[in-house]
Order: C-alpha cells, then sequence, then structure tokens
C-alpha cells in the first residue's frame, strides 16, 4: 500500500459531542485523552462505498444510538451512521464493574491481583472491540487496535448516556 493509500484510509481528526459526554474521574479523563491521541497517530479507517478520506470522526449519543459522523478532512460530509447500543449492554456493564474493580485495586492491592483484574478488563475490552467491528461491518472498515481506542470512546460516552 502507498502512503497515499494509507493517508486516504485514516482518521485525522476524532471529536466527542460535549452534549453527550459525561465527566470521568481522572482515571477515566485519561484514558480517553490516550485514546484519541492514539487513534489519530495510528488507525485504519476507510467508509465502505467510499472513495477514501482522510477522514474526521464526530461521535455522539443520540436516542441510545451511537452516532459516527464522517466528513473529509476538508469537513465536507460523507455519512452518518447511527449504531443501537442494545448489543453493547452487557459488555458495558461488565466492562464498568471490572473498571471500577480495577481502578480501586491500583491503589491498594498487590501487582498479581492489579494483573489478573487487568487481564480480565483486556479481554472484556477485547471482547467489546470485535462486536463493535461487526456491528461497523458494511459501513465502517476499521483495524483491531482502531476499534478498540474506538470502544474506548464509546465507553466515555456512556458514562453519561
Amino acid at each position: 500500500m502507498t502512503t497515499a493509500d494509507a493517508d486516504n484510509r485514516r482518521l485525522v481528526a476524532v471529536t466527542l459531542d460535549e452534549a453527550s459526554l459525561g465527566r470521568g474521574n481522572p482515571d477515566q479523563e485519561h484514558e480517553r485523552a490516550i485514546a484519541i491521541w492514539d487513534i489519530v497517530e495510528e488507525n485504519f479507517f476507510t467508509v465502505t462505498g467510499h472513495g477514501g478520506g482522510p477522514y474526521l470522526l464526530h461521535l455522539s449519543l443520540v436516542d441510545r444510538k451511537l452516532v459516527l459522523e464522517i466528513k473529509l478532512s476538508d469537513g465536507s460530509p460523507v455519512v452518518a451512521h447511527f449504531l443501537s447500543l442494545t448489543p453493547f449492554r452487557r459488555v458495558i456493564k461488565d466492562y464498568e464493574l471490572i473498571c471500577e474493580s480495577y481502578y480501586a485495586a491500583i491503589r491498594t492491592a498487590t501487582p498479581s491481583q492489579i494483573e489478573a483484574i487487568d487481564m480480565g478488563r483486556r479481554g472484556l475490552h477485547d471482547e467489546a472491540s470485535e462486536l463493535l467491528r461487526e456491528r461497523l461491518a458494511g459501513k465502517v472498515d476499521v483495524d483491531f487496535d482502531t476499534a478498540r481506542r474506538l470502544f474506548t470512546l464509546l465507553f466515555a460516552l456512556h458514562w453519561k448516556g
């Protein structure tokens, strides 16, 4: 793949809707900022049936649906996809519980206890990432790492939503 092809299959900016976004604790805010930075640094993102980007992505919640508003880097609209969050309910609930355990553990638990909780957290995160890729199939193609970071942002929106 040429550099131009790679540039056409990527996100150059990701924003979250402030009205949809809940204030997280410092750990959550940090994870959100890192996820956005990591996505912009390295990602694979392309819109099915579209000639290519680079793309801008704006995420929001509307009527309990995740909205992915996709534009070209010049701001011209490409498409908006609305994904039901119903398939994510269980994994979001489980992920929220394990994150709470993890944040509590990093303050008081032994390294082996923290590692065990983190392994469970990563496993749930991976499961949610695959689910997100499945739900986006036929609309948007993303690699696994991009899906993981997008789930982090979906979860950030969930904190308020």
